[in-house]
């Protein structure tokens, strides 16, 4: 009788602890790290992009670096943007005036279904700054390698650590930078990846804008699920 009820309790054991993983498998936690940039491993994540690529004279950089006061370290996205064109430019372009950090494409893609909200860490200048999310191609025509893209605004008021919430709802589909007017959806479960950009012009109104320096400080992107 003592070994039935021995094997008897061992088998409910398991099969509590089955339960409780599978509760845990089903309900993601309620935040989720997408990038953290306290080391220096994290710049293999990401290239810079600029409006030089195409005869303008912005430039980028994006550097790792010891935040001080015992914190762990960030990342720095800085630069200048010029609306200046190289003379002689081969490129059919009238002004420039952007520069952007994109990440590498993850290994596959990251499942953002269960979060509804992107929130970044970040310490900027008043500048508006465009927050891209990359999905796999479903939007667009077969023919087309280019990844869809979704773009929200995001904007770094000058000063204190601030951290930035945006629904994923709030994301409008884009094409080349410009808005496409239709209604569509985002697929959150296939995200290749992420970018982080600024514009000399635009944005919202009462940002700072125009050409000159920028400089904004991330601490974490990550994926947040606010319902």
């Amino acid at each position: 009788m003592s070994r039935f009820r021995g094997l008897w309790q061992a088998s409910l054991n398991a099969t509590k602890r089955a339960l409780a993983w599978n509760a845990e498998d089903l309900i993601p936690p309620s935040e989720r790290y997408i990038f953290n940039f306290n080391s220096k491993e994290e710049l293999k994540k990401w290239h810079l992009y600029s409006d030089s690529e195409y005869g303008g004279l912005s430039s980028a950089s994006l550097e790792i670096t010891d935040a001080g006061n015992g914190s762990s370290d960030i990342g720095i996205f800085s630069g200048n943007l010029s609306m200046d064109i190289a003379e002689g430019t081969k490129w059919n372009i009238s002004r420039g005036g952007f520069c952007g950090m994109r990440s590498r494409k993850f290994d596959g893609y990251i499942d953002l279904d269960p979060y509804d909200t992107i929130a970044l860490k970040l310490k900027g200048d008043g500048r508006c700054y465009i927050s891209t999310i990359y999905t796999e191609n479903w939007v667009n025509s077969p023919g087309q390698q280019e990844d869809n893209s979704w773009q929200a605004f995001v904007i770094v008021p000058k000063g204190d650590w601030y951290i930035a919430k945006i629904p994923l709802a709030r994301y409008l589909p884009t094409w080349r930078g410009n808005v496409i007017d239709v209604e569509l959806e985002m697929n959150p479960s296939r995200v290749l990846g992420m970018s982080l950009s600024v514009n000399a012009e635009g944005g919202f109104p009462g940002a700072k804008s125009g050409p000159g320096d920028f400089r904004v400080e991330i601490d974490w992107i990550k994926a947040l699920r606010t319902q």
